[in-house]
C-alpha cells in the first residue's frame, strides 16, 4: 500500500508540473470579427420610420400582446410537444454529454480486475522422471509412481491506472471545442423556439384570415346568385341581354370556385397547426373550426437598436460559438505534432488461495511512456489545414448570419410600415363602399335604382370588406415577422454547469 501511495503521489506531482509547464498550442479565440460597424454604435434601424415602438419586456412571450387566449395556448403547447423542439433538446443533451466526456479525458483512468483460474495439467507419459528422482526413497532406476494429472487453482486481483499528461493542450482544446459546441446547441434550441412561435402565430393568423374570407365569399356568392336570378328573369322578359346573363354567371361560378379554394386553405391551416404542436392532422379541429377574427395588432411594435438585436438573436450566438469551436479544433490537430507522455501503474496480487491476496504478496509496476508519431507530420499538417479552413468557413458563416439578421429586421420594419399604409387605404375603401351601398339602397327605396343595382353595390361592399380583412391579416403577420427578426420568443431551462439562458441570448 505504501508503494501504491508513493506511485500516486509521484504521478500527481509529475503531472502537475507538466501541466504548469505545458503550453496550449493553436490559436487563442479572441471573439468574433466586427461585421457591421454601423450596427454597433446604438443607432436606430434605418427603415423604422415613424413606427411607434415599445421597450422589449423581460418576458419572452411577445405573442401575448395579441390578447388571444387560443393563440397563447397553441404556442405554449407547441413549445412543449413539438418534434422540432424535441430534436433540438436531444442535440443539446448530446453535446452537453460530450463536454462531460472531454472533461473526464483530462483525468486519470483506473480499473480493477479479479479472476480465478482453475487448471489441470496431464502428467501421463513423463514417468521416466521418477527414475531420476526415485520413488519415496526407492531404488534408483525404479520407475516412480506418479499421479495421472496435476490440478489446482490460482486467484488474482489487480489495480491499474493510466494518465496521459496534456503537455501541449490538445485535450484541453478538445474540451473547449465541445463546450463551444454545447453552447451553440443551446443557442440552436433557442432559435428553434423563436422559429416555432413565429410559425404557430402565422399559421393561426392565416387560419382566421381564411375563415373570415370564406364567410365573406359565401355572402358574396349569395348576392351574385340573386343578381343572376334577377338578370335571367329580365332576359326572359326582354329587359336584359344574354351578355349580361353570361357575365353574371361567370362571376358567380368564379366566386363559388373561390369558396372551394378557401375552404381547402382552412383545412390546410388546421392541419399545419396540429403538426406544429406535435399532433396528427384533425386534432385541433374541434377547438379551431369555429371562425374567429384575426388577432388585433398592438399599437406599438417591440423594437430596440440593431446592436441589442444582434446580441439577442440566438442564430447569431450559434454562429459565433461555431467560430470558437472550430478555432479550438486547430489546437486539437496541432497538438498531434508533439509527443505525448503517459504514466502507467499496475499492482497485482495473486496466489493459489484467497489468503494469498494480501499486500504482503504483491507485484507493482510503474512507468512513464513517451510516444511520438514524428513520421506522421504530413497527415497532421493536412488536418491542421482542414481545421483552419473550417474556422474560416465559420467566420464567413457568422458574417453572413449577421448581415442576414440585419436585413431581416430592416425588411420586416419596411414591410410593416407598408402594410400599415395599405391597411389605412383598405379602411377608407371599405368605408366608401359602405356609404355607396347605403346610397344605392336609399335610391332603390325611392325607385331610382333597381334591385340589381342594390345587389351589385352590396357585392362591392363585401369585396371591400374582404380586402380589409386580408390587410388586417397581413399586418398581423408583419408584426410576427418583426418579433422573429428581433430574436424574441425563446427561453432556455437552466442546467447545472452549463451557460444560462441569459448568457446564451446576450453575448456575442
Amino acid at each position: 500500500m505504501l508503494l501504491l501511495n508513493n506511485m500516486i503521489r509521484g504521478a500527481s506531482a509529475l503531472a502537475s508540473a507538466a501541466m504548469l509547464a505545458g503550453c496550449m498550442v493553436g490559436p487563442n479565440y479572441v471573439g468574433p470579427p466586427t461585421v457591421a460597424t454601423g450596427a454597433e454604435g446604438g443607432a436606430p434601424f434605418s427603415r423604422i420610420g415613424n413606427l411607434p415602438t415599445q421597450p422589449l419586456a423581460a418576458d419572452a412571450a411577445w405573442w401575448q400582446a395579441f390578447g388571444d387566449p387560443m393563440l397563447d395556448r397553441l404556442i405554449d403547447q407547441a413549445l412543449k410537444t413539438s418534434p422540432s423542439i424535441a430534436i433540438a433538446e436531444a442535440r443539446l443533451r448530446r453535446s452537453r454529454a460530450m463536454v462531460r466526456q472531454n472533461e473526464a479525458n483530462l483525468l486519470p483512468s483506473a480499473g480493477v480486475s479479479a479472476s480465478y483460474l482453475r487448471y489441470r495439467l496431464p502428467l501421463s507419459g513423463i514417468g521416466d522422471i521418477g527414475q531420476a528422482i526415485g520413488n519415496n526413497g526407492g531404488t534408483p532406476g525404479q520407475a516412480a509412481s506418479l499421479p495421472d494429472d496435476a490440478s489446482g487453482g490460482l486467484w488474482s486481483a489487480g489495480f491499474d491506472a493510466t494518465w496521459e499528461i496534456d503537455l501541449f493542450g490538445g485535450r484541453r482544446r478538445q474540451r473547449d471545442a465541445s463546450r463551444a459546441q454545447a453552447e451553440a446547441a443551446e443557442a440552436q434550441l433557442a432559435d428553434a423556439q423563436v422559429s416555432l412561435a413565429a410559425e404557430v402565430s402565422q399559421a393561426y393568423i392565416d387560419l382566421r384570415d381564411h375563415q373570415q374570407s370564406l364567410i365573406l365569399s359565401q355572402r358574396s356568392s349569395v348576392l351574385e346568385q340573386r343578381s343572376l336570378a334577377l338578370t335571367e328573369q329580365q332576359f326572359r322578359q326582354g329587359a336584359a341581354s344574354r351578355e349580361d346573363v353570361e357575365r353574371l354567371r361567370t362571376q358567380y361560378t368564379q366566386t363559388k370556385s373561390q369558396e372551394t379554394r378557401i375552404s381547402a386553405q382552412v383545412e390546410q391551416s388546421l392541419n399545419r397547426l396540429a403538426v406544429l404542436i406535435g399532433r396528427e392532422p384533425g386534432f385541433v379541429d374541434a377547438d379551431l373550426a369555429k371562425p374567429a377574427p384575426v388577432p388585433i395588432v398592438p399599437a406599438r411594435v417591440p423594437v430596440d437598436d440593431p446592436a441589442a438585436m444582434l446580441r439577442r438573436r440566438p442564430d447569431i450566438r450559434a454562429a459565433e460559438r461555431q467560430i470558437a469551436a472550430k478555432s479550438a479544433q486547430i489546437g486539437v490537430s496541432t497538438a498531434q505534432l508533439f509527443p505525448t507522455v503517459s504514466l502507467l501503474g499496475l499492482i497485482g496480487l495473486g496466489g493459489p488461495s484467497l489468503g494469498d491476496l494480501s499486500f504482503d504478496n504483491y507485484t507493482a509496476v510503474g512507468s512513464p511512456m513517451l510516444r511520438w508519431n514524428f513520421l506522421n507530420f504530413g497527415r497532421v499538417r493536412a488536418q491542421i489545414r482542414q481545421a483552419e479552413a473550417g474556422r474560416d468557413e465559420a467566420l464567413a458563416q457568422y458574417q453572413q448570419s449577421v448581415l442576414q439578421a440585419l436585413q431581416d429586421a430592416e425588411d420586416s420594419l419596411a414591410q410593416f410600415r407598408g402594410q400599415r399604409g395599405a391597411l389605412q387605404s383598405r379602411i377608407e375603401g371599405a368605408r366608401a363602399a359602405t356609404i355607396a351601398a347605403e346610397m344605392v339602397r336609399q335610391r332603390q327605396t325611392r325607385g331610382a335604382a333597381s334591385l340589381i343595382d342594390l345587389l351589385d353595390s352590396e357585392r362591392q361592399r363585401v369585396s371591400a370588406e374582404q380586402q380589409l380583412e386580408q390587410a388586417y391579416a397581413q399586418l398581423a403577420n408583419g408584426y410576427v415577422a418583426i418579433a422573429k427578426s428581433m430574436g424574441l420568443g425563446w427561453r432556455l431551462p437552466e442546467a447545472a454547469g452549463t451557460p444560462s439562458a441569459a448568457s446564451a441570448g446576450g453575448a456575442r
